[in-house]
């Protein structure tokens, strides 16, 4: 990763998904009424899906209109990034202790905000509990291309797909006293629906292990080629200089039961809807991890995705 910006797309940090469908009834989770948006951001189209999407208890779950909720948003990030997780923060974001970072601007923001939050003095304040940042392709195109491209060779991948809609997902993050399944399920309901609204064909971005020595994570990396790998039309590489094998381990030295429960919640989460990994990762040593790539076609994951988060029409049933 450069300087431009912190932590790659998919943080790793965080109990992602349940490891079992839920088979209960439709929960507490529901969702407003078709809205218009606010013309502050041109990314979310006059029939955007947003950006208040849904409420369970006093948690809301919307996307960011104003400069101020990007703001919250990058100040979570930096908590979490920087003061939790250890990252190095440059003079300007250790200054203003936000995660600041060009594709911000040009990105939509998924929130979860808690409006029964507390400040230090006990008076209610509304919170940024939880983000996502999502990047549209025919957005990053007309930008700075995809954030993930600091570090993979994307091209081809995009090359061999000229009549798909991409999306990145980055900046994931939950405050610690947050992390559990309630938050974590209420953004991947935003991104389904976000991804159903906008007709994504794939989800993209990067995931990482905590660890800069390839060889101490020869299993993880080792188990996600042998068992992970993405068929050759979703194939993707770091770019030449920071490719890294990921192949440390013959098939059969690998003891696939420990190296799936060494890797990172967060990727095995998305291992559980069915995505698949690149050829290659990418040490960032500034950070401390070693990134892999993640891509999510949504016709060969958009069957267990459901079995978990319902489809938007199935919340739109559940709020009437």
């Amino acid at each position: 990763m450069n300087g431009l910006a912190v932590i790659a797309g998919l943080s790793s940090k965080f109990p992602f998904l349940p490891k079992t469908p839920k088979q209960s009834g439709p929960g507490p989770f529901r969702r407003f009424k078709p809205w218009r948006p606010n013309p502050w951001r041109p990314n979310l189209l006059d029939a955007g899906p947003g950006p208040h999407l849904g409420w369970s208890g006093s948690l809301e779950l919307r996307l960011a209109t104003r400069k101020s909720e990007i703001r919250k948003a990058q100040k979570l990030r930096y908590k979490v990034f920087f003061e939790e997780g250890g990252a190095a923060a440059d003079g300007a974001a250790a200054l203003i202790r936000r995660d600041i970072c060009p594709f911000d601007k040009v990105c939509d923001h998924l929130l979860v905000i808690d409006h029964a939050a507390r400040n230090r003095f006990g008076k209610v304040k509304p919170k940024v509990v939880g983000a996502y940042r999502l990047l549209r392709q025919d957005v990053a195109q007309k930008n700075f291309g995809f954030y993930s491209a600091q570090e993979f060779d994307i091209g081809p991948l995009l090359a061999r797909h000229p009549n798909s809609r991409f999306l990145e997902l980055g900046r994931s993050c939950v405050l610690a006293d947050y992390r559990g399944k309630k938050t974590i399920e209420m953004l991947w309901r935003g991104i389904w629906t976000y991804v159903k609204h906008y007709r994504i064909d794939a989800m993209i971005g990067c995931a990482s292990l905590e660890g800069t020595d390839p060889e101490k994570l020869a299993s993880q990396l080792s188990f996600l080629f042998h068992h992970a790998q993405a068929t050759p039309e979703w194939l993707v590489s770091p770019l030449p200089k920071r490719f890294v094998p990921m192949n440390r381990l013959e098939q059969a030295q690998v003891d696939a039961k420990r190296a799936l429960a060494a890797l990172p919640p967060l990727v095995k989460g998305y291992m559980r809807v069915g995505a698949r990994f690149g050829d290659g990762a990418v040490v960032d040593r500034q950070f401390g991890v070693t990134d892999v790539f993640v891509v999510m076609p949504i016709n060969e994951i958009e069957g267990r995705y459901i079995e978990y988060f319902g489809s938007p029409d199935d919340l739109a049933r559940r709020a009437a």
